[in-house]
């Protein structure tokens, strides 16, 4: 039985390669048909998840998509995408536009399912993946953890929504700086981890994945949420609804689909994110229409599910409600941003959040990155008990980290609307105000 479906597997990717050789993708960049845009036109023939390669392609550029108009009825695929840069202005640079032509273009088609969409092996570091109950200081405990383990973290993305957390890390060993291969130790660091998640409540739901695979981690976090159903509302973590999504799904019987309309604020990678998690629910997009000039975002998508139906229930209308806004909430920025930019160095991580801890700060979000010997951390900050974030706290941080490596983008008070969110989801959030990890005495007690 398996080796017909591998078989059948086999024979369905020669077909697609055979019909992406003979209808070769065509894109066509116009810096002239639009004013205050650069158009990108992408046809070629169509395939589930399509959309969300390409999307995927010029969203990892750090384009805007202003406008976009998506045609995928029927095996062709059609697409006008307007897009800028972060500053607003059209794409002049030669080597974006040239990327974007051979990424969508015919030099792709036979690469298509080794994209970053996909999973590949990588022996340069570790991937470990986490997902539990979110608490304070949950990323300095975990980033104590790998210090104790001898694991460099050079890379990092961690999302919190609705009392879960959830982290994609990139690993390597601190004396060779290369991927941990032995198989005891990450059996060591995968326990101790999952210990870290569990915290005081052993019954609680917690993962821990160790791998030597590299995926594209944006993806992966939703897919991670996803499967914590982080989208399911609990009573003590109810947002706005000022600032909730408009989410509104009904079916169109003319002609057999189900229309979702998405009404909420603009940002970076929205399209990205509702996209991915529609593709990663099985509905696969056939017409859309996307307007997101000016503070507010308009989306329209006509989709069916991959068996061929629309929306068949309530039940069904509700989780599809429940998962595009939860996927829109989970990289929403709540707290005050904090930018740290200084030379890498090993437990980097692990000093500066248990600073945050020890200050009664909580990360809500957070990016780690490490390019040429140097580190880039950006992180979501707010007090752990839902009070707006006091100056003179991040006065005292900034004296202890480096006036010049820690800046601050705003001002503790843009946190003030965040704390509304749950004004007693950490009422005791004082109470996990600590010390230093001491001789590791907290990490040894997980072990």
């Amino acid at each position: 039985m398996e080796m017909n479906m591998s078989f059948s597997h086999d024979m369905d990717d020669e077909y697609e390669k055979f019909i992406r050789r003979m209808n070769p993708p065509r894109v066509v960049i116009d810096n002239e048909a639009c004013k205050n845009a650069t158009v990108i036109r992408v046809d070629s023939a169509n395939k589930h998840g399509l959309l969300l390669e390409v999307v995927q392609i010029l969203t990892d550029l750090n384009l805007i998509i202003t406008k976009a108009y998506i045609s995928s009825d029927g095996s062709w695929f059609m697409d006008v995408f307007n897009v800028t840069d972060q500053d607003g202005n059209k794409i002049i640079d030669e080597g974006i536009l040239d990327y974007i032509t051979k990424s969508l273009g015919p030099e792709s088609c036979f690469t298509y399912s080794m994209r970053s969409v996909g999973v590949k092996q990588s022996m340069d570091h570790t991937a470990i993946e986490l997902t539990g109950s979110d608490r304070p200081g949950l990323l300095s405990e975990v980033s104590a953890v790998l210090r104790h383990l001898k694991c460099n973290v050079v890379n990092a993305e961690v999302w919190t929504h609705n009392t879960r957390a959830a982290a994609v890390m990139q690993v390597t060993d601190e004396e060779t700086g290369t991927a941990i291969t032995d198989p005891e130790r990450l059996s060591r660091i995968k326990t101790l981890l999952c210990n870290v998640l569990k915290g005081s409540n052993k019954s609680s739901l917690a993962k821990t994945v160790v791998s030597h695979s590299v995926t594209h981690t944006e993806r992966r976090l939703h897919q991670m949420m996803f499967a914590d159903r982080d989208y399911e509302r609990m009573g003590d973590d109810v947002l706005d609804d000022r600032q909730r999504p408009n989410v509104d799904v009904v079916n169109w019987y003319d002609k057999d689909y189900s229309v979702v309309t998405i009404r909420c604020k603009d940002r970076p990678k929205l399209l990205f994110d509702t996209v991915c998690t529609l593709t990663d629910m099985d509905y696969i997009v056939f017409h859309a229409n996307i307007d997101t000039e000016g503070p507010d975002s308009y989306q329209e998508y006509y989709i069916r599910h991959i068996d061929g139906s629309p929306v068949k229930s309530d039940a069904e209308r509700q989780r599809v409600t429940q998962c595009l806004e939860a996927a829109i909430e989970r990289r929403v920025s709540r707290g005050l941003k904090l930018e740290l930019c200084t030379t890498d160095r090993v437990g980097l991580l692990s000093d500066v959040t248990r600073i945050f801890r020890e200050n009664s700060l909580t990360v809500t979000r957070a990016e780690v990155t490490t390019k040429a010997g140097k580190a880039v951390n950006t992180f979501y900050v707010r007090d752990a008990s839902g009070y707006p974030v006091d100056a003179k706290t991040i006065d005292s941080i900034r004296q202890v980290i480096g006036q010049t490596i820690l800046k601050v983008k705003g001002s503790p008070e843009d946190s003030k609307s965040d704390s509304q969110e749950s004004p007693t989801r950490f009422l005791f959030g004082g109470l996990f105000k600590s010390r230093s990890f001491v001789n590791f005495s907290l990490v040894r007690s997980y072990s």
